[in-house]
């Protein structure tokens, strides 16, 4: 073999190993009641309401189901957080939730990732395979994955009840090397703005002496509830919010759906840096945090926003004192990201910044939409969410006002559906950008702004 040949397999074999060796970005995939209509691969007795904005059960039916065609992702991932949002009126009704992952030709069984709100099924489901598992609500899977699929099943106990809904399923997925590759010189230099959300304040211990000890989760939705000046009462909040076939009150999925009864449009995802989540709480959302140690084994509390001097400010249920509790800074950075910085992320639905921005130009909205970047104006990163009718090549890219090209965010083939991806601000100077999405279809531009 001559030298130029074997230096050229050397190059293109580092190339290889860096890219396995390369950690995975977050995504998250949000699909809407419409949008899960028509992607359906499979449909029994379920109809899309008048509305369009729910999924529930034929008139006379008492059971029904659907499975969602397959999902690929932009880059493959080996851990996920599913949680969704809908509604179940009477205590015999209820709808379960199952996804299965694809890893080449072979798909997983149907596993149960959880269901609300009682536990009426005669059988739970899968809950592992020798490819991975459940984790109670967190998808732990050996390999990387690209491919997953949803199924939802609804039952309720006469046709004379008013049926389950669901409205949106979200999917949060990333590579757990993340987690382990931390920069905390960078985290704990940073001094995101001042900013503050107050809540009607309770310890979770006052709530009720007998499973005071226990709902860390629900209480601190609560406080998230509470903070948009919506009543809520704690302890029946917490009732709810308990699992009954595992007996637990802080499955994140249950806290997620538990506040969609009160008009919060939330999921479960995960924050990297303090920036990230500041950018939320700009936007108007909630985070309420998953922590470890070394504050606790495991808990759960509201971030409430950051001081003058960028330190994090919480509302902590654990503690009689904790409403607008300040912690050594490096101590919770530490018991937030090196759990994975889970957090459940809560938005008004009437206030929810993913929406269509009318002052400008749409072609063809009937098969491509971009919406509004979130949070806008940002100093960190954003939120880049859009929508396809068909699979389509699609570029995505951020122009200054002169047009010049600064940022190609994505550039490939997606198949049909909603797509997210984040946006840094990076080495962008502060100002005002055209975010340009083009596809087979047509075009679509937002304009964006950058605040330093």
């Amino acid at each position: 073999m001559n030298s130029k040949l074997l230096k050229h397999l050397l190059i293109n074999l580092l190339m290889f190993f860096a890219f396995l060796q390369a950690d995975y970005p977050d995504q998250q995939k949000v699909i809407r009641a419409g949008q899960m209509w028509n992607q359906m691969s499979n449909v029994s007795n379920i109809i899309l309401s008048d509305d369009g904005k729910t999924l529930q059960l034929t008139t006379g039916s008492n059971s029904g189901s659907f499975i969602l065609s397959p999902d690929t992702l932009d880059q493959p991932f080996d851990r996920g957080l599913p949680s969704w949002n809908g509604q179940v009126f009477h205590e015999n009704s209820g709808f379960k939730v199952l996804m299965r992952f694809k890893q080449g030709a072979t798909w997983s069984p149907w596993l149960t990732v959880g269901y609300w709100k009682n536990y009426i099924w005669s059988t739970y489901g899968a809950t592992s395979y020798p490819g991975g598992y459940i984790d109670y609500d967190y998808v732990v899977l050996g390999d990387f994955h690209f491919v997953y699929q949803w199924s939802v099943q609804m039952k309720r106990g006469s046709d004379e009840d008013l049926s389950p809904t669901i409205d949106k399923l979200s999917f949060f997925v990333s590579d757990e090397r993340t987690t382990k590759d931390i920069n905390y010189s960078a985290i704990l230099s940073e001094k995101p703005a001042e900013i503050f959300y107050p809540t009607s304040f309770i310890s979770q211990y006052n709530v009720n002496t007998d499973i005071g000890g226990n709902i860390c989760s629900p209480t601190s939705t609560v406080f998230a509830i509470r903070s948009y000046d919506i009543t809520v009462d704690p302890y029946l909040f917490a009732v709810d919010n308990y699992d009954t076939y595992w007996g637990l009150y802080g499955i994140w999925p249950r806290a997620v759906q538990n506040a969609s009864k009160f008009n919060l449009d939330g999921a479960v995802t995960r924050y990297r840096n303090w920036g990230q989540a500041r950018d939320t709480l700009a936007a108007g959302g909630r985070v309420v945090m998953s922590v470890g140690p070394p504050l606790y084994a495991g808990h759960l509390m509201m971030l409430a926003g950051f001081d003058a001097q960028g330190d994090p400010i919480v509302h902590d249920p654990a503690k009689q004192n904790g409403d607008t509790y300040k912690y050594n800074k490096s101590d919770l950075s530490h018991s937030w990201f090196d759990k994975g910085g889970v957090a459940y992320t809560f938005f008004q639905e009437q206030l929810f910044p993913l929406t269509l921005n009318e002052d400008l130009d749409v072609e063809h909205p009937d098969q491509l939409v971009l919406y509004q970047n979130y949070p806008n104006p940002f100093n960190h990163g954003t939120v880049l969410r859009f929508f396809l009718a068909e699979p389509s090549a699609v570029k995505l890219s951020v122009y200054d006002l002169t047009g010049r090209l600064e940022v190609m965010v994505f550039e490939g083939s997606l198949s049909a559906g909603e797509h997210r991806s984040s946006l840094s601000a990076g080495s962008l100077p502060a100002g005002v950008y055209l975010l340009l999405l083009e596809s087979n279809t047509g075009t679509n531009v937002r304009r964006i702004t950058v605040l330093k």
